[in-house]
Formats: C-alpha cells, sequence, structure tokens
C-alpha cells in the first residue's frame, strides 16, 4: 500500500491577454479551479495507475474542501487520514498571460497546520515494506519526522524535493528513492551547470554516498536514474504538449505504485514516464492524469 504525506490545494485559475504590470488591473478571459496540490496529485496519479491508496493531509471546512478532494474520493483514494484543519483550503491562484506565461501565489494555509505529530501517527498506521510518498509542501519538520519514522518503520519512502525549499537538499538525502528534476538535481548535488554526463557521474556519487536511489526527469528526453550502482535510462511519448502542469506528479505516483506492485525497475521507469507524457495531452493538472488502460496501452 501507498501512502502520500502531502498537500492539497484548489487551484483557481485566470487568463488574460497579458499580465497586468505592478499596480495595473487588467480584464481577464476566463477563470477555472481545479483540484490541485503535489501531494494530492501524486495520489491521484497513483490511485489511478492501479495502487491501494491513502492521503494523508489537511484541508480546511470551507466550500473549496470537497472540490479539493472530489477526484481523489472519485477514485478510491483513503481520505481517512486526511483532517479538517481550523486553517482555509490550500490554495494557488495562477495567473496566465495570453503570451503563456504565468504567475502563481500559492496560501499553504491548511497545509501548513501538517504537524509532526500527524506525522508519526501517519507512518505508525502503514506496515513495514509499505511506500511513503513525500513532496514538500508542508512544513519541513513534518517531511523530516515522517522519513525518520518510516526508515523506523522499515517502510519505503519517495521524496520529490519539489518546490524547492532551502530545506531541499538536506531533506532530499534521507528518502531511499528521491526524484528530482534537472534543477532540483543540482541543488540537492549541490553543483549548477551540469552538463549530460557530469549529472550522471554526480547521481553516481550521491547515490553511493546515501545507498538511495536517484532519479531525474529531464522532460522531453525522459528519465535516467542510478540504481545500485547501475543508470537506467526511459523514454516517454513523443507527443505535442498541450499543458505541461501535473506531469511531474504524475511520474512520481506511477513510479510508487509500479514499483509499490512489483514491477522490475526499467519497466515502472518506463511506465511512470509515459504516464508523465500522457499527462502532457490535456490541459490542468489532476483532469490530465491518464488511466492505467491508457497508460499500459501505449508501452
Amino acid at each position: 500500500m501507498i501512502t502520500v504525506f502531502g498537500s492539497i490545494n484548489m487551484d483557481l485559475i485566470a487568463t488574460t491577454a497579458r499580465l497586468p504590470k505592478p499596480g495595473e488591473t487588467v480584464a481577464g478571459t476566463s477563470f477555472s479551479t481545479a483540484a490541485g496540490g503535489k501531494g494530492a496529485n501524486q495520489a491521484l496519479a497513483a490511485t489511478r495507475a492501479g495502487a491501494s491508496v491513502r492521503m494523508a493531509g489537511a484541508v480546511g471546512s470551507d466550500s473549496f474542501a470537497d472540490g479539493a478532494l472530489a477526484l481523489m474520493k472519485e477514485a478510491g483514494t483513503d481520505l481517512s487520514f486526511t483532517k479538517i484543519a481550523s486553517e482555509a483550503t490550500g490554495t494557488a491562484h495562477i495567473l496566465v498571460g495570453g503570451d503563456g506565461e504565468n504567475v502563481i501565489v500559492v496560501v499553504a494555509s491548511a497545509n501548513g497546520t501538517v504537524s509532526e505529530l500527524d506525522a508519526a501517527a501517519t507512518v505508525d498506521a502503514m506496515s513495514p515494506g509499505d511506500t511513503l510518498m513525500l513532496q514538500l509542501e508542508i512544513p519541513a519538520a513534518s517531511v523530516e519526522k515522517a522519513l525518520v519514522a518510516a526508515k523506523s518503520k522499515v517502510v519505503t519512502s519517495i521524496i520529490n524535493i519539489a518546490p524547492l525549499t532551502q530545506d531541499a537538499a538536506r531533506l532530499g538525502r534521507m528518502a531511499d528513492i528521491v526524484v528530482a528534476n534537472e534543477t532540483e538535481f543540482e541543488l540537492l548535488a549541490g553543483r549548477e551547470g551540469l552538463s549530460a554526463a557530469e549529472r550522471e557521474d554526480a547521481m553516481q556519487t550521491l547515490s553511493r554516498e546515501t545507498g538511495q536511489t536517484v532519479i531525474v526527469t529531464l522532460g522531453a528526453e525522459g528519465v535516467v536514474a542510478v540504481r545500485n550502482g547501475t543508470i537506467h535510462r526511459a523514454k516517454g511519448l513523443k507527443i505535442e504538449p498541450v499543458d505541461t502542469v501535473g506531469a511531474g506528479d504524475t511520474f512520481c505516483g506511477y513510479l510508487a505504485a509500479s514499483l509499490d506492485a512489483g514491477i522490475d525497475f526499467d519497466a515502472a521507469l518506463r511506465r511512470a514516464a509515459v504516464a508523465g507524457s500522457l499527462a502532457c495531452l490535456k490541459a490542468g493538472a489532476q483532469p490530465a492524469i491518464p488511466q492505467a488502460s491508457e497508460v499500459d496501452a501505449k508501452i
């Protein structure tokens, strides 16, 4: 079983012909809402991939809470460890200009109440051999507590070090499996401007030092990983992307679900890469996450 310990948001998305300058008001062209948050996105992806998934996090008692949980509930994600906080449901306020540029303000709200006590209770309810998935949109101390508890419980931990925070490099070294994009990996490695060869050398070094499986997603170029001293590569699909939002979370959820199901690492990597590609073919994060049947038909 997979437990995702992380964030749950409602995304509020407005589009306009151009982004306003400071102090300026412009007319919008459309508005929409969508369930989001990296934790919730990954939980939904793992559920749609076929895994039994529990989502541990927090929402408020406001009108956004039901919408933020709706797709997970529909998919069958276990929400029994999702608490109702006194704070409002977390939100991401997204403004998109006609040229595709965007500005985003994330308000943690209820996500900021996810505590170390919640971390301890979440991992305590898991069984040895289960999988714990984490990101960095809840307090760093709570993520750290969950990682330490997972090691004691003999639970496999996967951390996606996004969004980049001042704690990302430290926390990223504590999990059994770390997933990062190219920019995030450079922070983890403490080196900037890496070539492809230098990146793979740095991945090998980090894996030797920590004993971790290190995975770096490369966008259209697929994914590269180091596991037990061996380099693994996988490609996604050749596509014309519509919207890349949520592709990384889809990759993480499918990877966790595939490994939890006992699928061979190379096959799990390929399945996750294909799922991430398919998530780019629709707008939005959670609505674009593909079903297992769609992914497996493309492998």
